[in-house]
């Protein structure tokens, strides 16, 4: 016997993933520059130079014992003090290094949260479509209810009205990801601000704080100068998860941290809350050696010129063509509405008439919508763009 949930989730791939099997079977088969993969959000910029040559001098520069070892559960001490130094000189808040718990990505720091604010099993976590569609196993297999709001696809900015529908007095949280995956839309400080005031008088007639789980992981990837506000400054009740997957290109690496900062209602409280779930979780201590690099390049940002190159031209030509697509401010998505309105179908004509991969946005909770990732060579978006003219023929 084992357990029939977690049976389930194992059985049943990701669309995305199965997606990028496929474009892996069929590299070998019609060859590689014949299969036009827009699946995967996979970092396609190196890493900043400071990151490769930090790597190389703490092993050659460090004992190998310190290097590899145990770490205690929240982190390096000079790590986290280097991160809240670059978010205090950023942000201009008081943040201290024993605010931060480092966890091996941004799931793990999600989930984590999740588990914490779970306090009983009618607790409510609310999901803003459209949303990485991991969200739903986060919540409902870690002790909490996922309530879901439809997206508003005209802005893709956050619905108040819609939010405040939903909210009960079951609510403990609401997840915000911004830059968004999948719409690359950034959250304006006006949307952010009109949800603020929301959860500040619900919160108030509740009797209990309704916390914000800020999902940053995407957070320096933005363009044209468009703000991210930082969600902190705007409502004190916020949890933020950050991973340096796609700052600094290091997914493989699996690092990230939780931040509570201190004028969170029961920050103590909430932040031992955290520790004790990664623990459950057996997510404590991640790489130590990742922790030395971010030590030392907790304020590098990446090079975006390549991603806001690959935005431009398949945005452009896209809407050149006909597509109806939403301009992205951020991250490197592009979300596409499906012609004909079945996103579903359109997806499995792209791939079984041209090999071009796109992920349908049912699962980010956007029916009729294609996500496409152009964290790719600039030279497969322009091979691809034939096939996408074809498929409005």
């Amino acid at each position: 016997m084992v357990n029939e949930n977690c049976y389930k989730l194992g059985a049943e791939p990701s669309v995305i993933r199965s997606l990028f099997a496929y474009g892996l079977q069929q590299a070998a088969v019609a060859g590689p520059d014949k299969v036009y993969d827009y699946s995967l959000g996979n970092p396609s910029i190196p890493a900043p130079a400071a990151v490769n040559a930090s790597i190389k001098d703490i092993i050659d520069g460090m004992d190998s014992i310190q290097v590899h070892g145990y770490t205690m559960a929240p982190g390096l001490s000079d790590a986290r003090q280097s991160v809240a130094e670059d978010l205090e000189r950023r942000f201009s808040l008081p943040v201290k290094a024993e605010e931060l718990f480092f966890t091996c990505g941004a799931a793990p720091a999600l989930i984590s949260v999740i588990k914490a604010l779970a306090v009983s099993e009618d607790s409510e976590i609310m999901l803003l479509a459209p949303f990485f569609p991991e969200y739903l196993p986060f919540v409902e297999h870690n002790g909490a209810r996922a309530v879901i709001v439809a997206p508003d696809t005209r802005s893709f900015q956050i619905d108040r009205d819609k939010v405040e529908t939903l909210l009960s007095p079951r609510t403990q949280a609401i997840i915000i990801n911004s830059p968004n995956n999948p719409s690359g839309v950034v959250y304006s400080r006006e949307s952010l601000e009109a949800l603020a005031a929301l959860l500040e008088r619900k919160g108030a007639e509740y009797g209990h704080p309704i916390y914000i789980i800020a999902d940053e992981p995407y957070r320096e990837l933005v363009y044209d100068g468009v703000e991210v506000p930082f969600i902190p400054c705007i409502y004190k009740n916020t949890i933020v998860c950050y991973s340096y997957s796609k700052s600094l290109s290091l997914p493989g690496e699996r690092i990230g941290y939780v931040y509570v900062p201190g004028f969170v209602q029961d920050s103590r409280e909430l932040y031992t809350a955290i520790s004790g779930a990664a623990r459950i979780m057996g997510h404590v201590c991640p790489p130590s050696l990742m922790q030395l690099v971010i030590g030392r390049c907790a304020g590098e940002r990446p090079d975006l010129a390549a991603y806001d190159e690959n935005r431009r031209l398949l945005y452009g030509s896209l809407s050149a063509m006909g597509y109806e697509c939403v301009k992205p401010q951020g991250a490197f998505y592009l979300l596409v509405k499906a012609p004909g309105g079945d996103s579903m179908a359109f997806s499995e004509k792209a791939k079984l008439q041209h090999n071009l991969l796109l992920v349908p946005a049912d699962g980010f909770g956007c029916p009729g919508y294609l996500r496409l990732s152009y964290c790719v060579a600039k030279d497969m978006i322009e091979r691809s763009l034939p096939a996408f003219k074809a498929l409005l023929g």
